[in-house]
C-alpha cells in the first residue's frame, strides 16, 4: 500500500497564512468539532466519509484533519485507494497552533 502524503501542522498554518486555497476536512465527532475547527474546514465525520465520497473531486488535493492524526490517516489511505489526491496533517488538532474557530 502506498504511504499516504503528510503535511504538518506548522506547513498548514503557513500555507493557510499565504491565504492559499486549500481543501481541509475535519473528520472528527461533533462534539470534538464544537470545541474549533481550523477556519475553512469542512466537517465530515470519519464513519460518514463513504456516504458523502461523490463529494469530492478527484483534481483537487484533500487536507485530512482529526485529533491526533491517526483516523484522519485511515479516511487517507481509504480515499487514495479510490483514487483521491490526500494529504494527512500529522499530529491533529492535538497540535495545531494556528487559528481555530467555533461552529
Amino acid at each position: 500500500m502506498e504511504q499516504v502524503k503528510e503535511i504538518t501542522t506548522e506547513e498548514l498554518k503557513k500555507r493557510l497564512e499565504q491565504n492559499e486555497e486549500l481543501e481541509l476536512v475535519d473528520v472528527r465527532e461533533d462534539e470534538e468539532v464544537e470545541e474549533g475547527i481550523i477556519p475553512g474546514a469542512k466537517h465530515i465525520r470519519m464513519n460518514d466519509i463513504p456516504a458523502h465520497i461523490d463529494a469530492f473531486d478527484k483534481d483537487k488535493e484533500y487536507i485530512f484533519i482529526c485529533r491526533s492524526g491517526r483516523r484522519s490517516e485511515n479516511v487517507c489511505y481509504y480515499l487514495q485507494e479510490q483514487g483521491y489526491k490526500v494529504r494527512n496533517m500529522v499530529g491533529g488538532m492535538l497540535e495545531w497552533e494556528g487559528e481555530t474557530t467555533k461552529k
